[in-house]
């Protein structure tokens, strides 16, 4: 009876205190990739068996049972702890980024993945993103130091292993989000916008010489050639899918099990999550799927504008910006204004490891925005 009084107690004072428009929010994206994973993905096993199989859509609903826990536990403890506690995930989560070369499992020419017995095929860069901004905005906004020229070089040095560490795999589109995080950061932080474009200037051209010379970088040259050349590139069959998915769809689709692509292009449901649910419920589902996220991001970013603690203010902005920009780059794919990159879709998309990410960017989202009642 204990027990139960002292947990509906911490479960009272966590609803008490949270922005429940913003939890609203969450769980409704959350509802939302559950569901087009039930009338989608599932229907792939039934088509290519020919039985009832919900497998996709059960593992689907069991990653996100796990990701409320994760954002109830990160939105519940104390600012304090959750910072002494993200700088202790972030070494963690960085060391099994380093052994991905090692103990990784090489997927059409890439190691990205770790094969944990309690999450099969865990990429570790989805753990790594959320507490590399918690961890840069506290380098940032540290007091101990004045010179914040040196607070930009520490935060870069940091970025530059986890750059390194990706860029190694290869993994360009994480690359781009993780060195995009960084600029926000800074950038917000009061940096001289000269030394910004200089410094991007220098790492298009480092991008640049790495694709073009370096046998490594062979297939994501061979990619961008594709991208560019129209006519003659062989690496655009998913793109030029996915376009065709959503014109034929229309503005309100071709109806529930109707869609073609997730059966013609493989990760379907996570790569083009958004072609497929266009291909069946038309254009309008994904206009108030970018108007939900519209409404999420400008919700956060109205506690930002509230805050005066420079920290939460560098990680809120910081986390939203990152979801932003992931988002950008999902549709952007979809639509073919970007090459194919293998980005999910926040939320929304199928898969263990970007629906833990996201849980944890949510609770601490939660927890910075929450009420702070003694």
């Amino acid at each position: 009876m204990f027990n139960k009084s002292i947990i509906f107690s911490l479960y009272y004072q966590w609803w008490k205190n949270i922005d429940k428009f913003i939890f609203s929010l969450i769980m409704l994206l959350f509802l939302i990739g559950l569901f087009f994973s039930l009338v989608s993905t599932s229907l792939i096993v039934s088509d290519k068996l020919n039985t009832n199989d919900y497998s996709f859509f059960f593992r689907h609903l069991t990653f996100i049972i796990l990701g409320l826990g994760l954002i109830f536990i990160f939105s519940s403890i104390n600012q304090d702890k959750l910072f002494k506690i993200s700088f202790i995930i972030f070494i963690f989560s960085v060391i099994f980024l380093i052994l991905v070369p090692i103990l990784g499992i090489e997927v059409k020419g890439s190691k990205r993945w770790i094969d944990l017995k309690f999450l099969p095929r865990f990429q570790p860069i989805e753990l790594v993103k959320p507490f590399l901004i918690v961890f840069i905005s506290m380098i940032l906004s540290n007091e101990k130091y004045k010179n914040i020229y040196l607070k930009y070089l520490l935060s870069f040095l940091v970025t530059s292993m986890i750059v390194v560490l990706l860029a190694n795999q290869p993994d360009i589109g994480q690359t781009l989000l993780v060195l995009f995080t960084w600029s926000v950061l800074i950038f917000i932080s009061g940096i001289n916008i000269g030394f910004l474009i200089l410094f991007f200037s220098a790492l298009f051209l480092s991008f640049s010489y790495m694709i073009i010379f370096l046998p490594k970088f062979l297939y994501i040259k061979k990619r961008l050639l594709s991208f560019f050349d129209t006519e003659t590139g062989t690496h655009n069959f998913q793109s030029d899918k996915a376009i065709d998915s959503i014109i034929s769809g229309g503005f309100f689709g071709k109806g529930i099990g109707e869609g073609t692509l997730k059966n013609r292009v493989p990760e379907a449901h996570t790569d083009y999550i958004i072609s497929v649910i266009s291909e069946e419920f038309g254009i309008v589902a994904i206009v108030l799927i970018l108007l939900l996220f519209l409404i999420f991001i400008y919700s956060v970013f109205k506690k930002v504008s509230k805050e005066i603690d420079e920290r939460i203010k560098l990680i809120l902005v910081g986390s939203i910006s990152l979801i932003l920009m992931q988002v950008m780059i999902h549709v952007g794919v979809n639509i073919r204004l970007f090459p194919t990159t293998g980005m999910t879709l926040p939320f929304i998309s199928y898969g263990g490891s970007s629906i833990v990410s996201i849980s944890i960017l949510s609770g601490i989202i939660l927890n910075l925005t929450k009420r702070n009642i003694n």
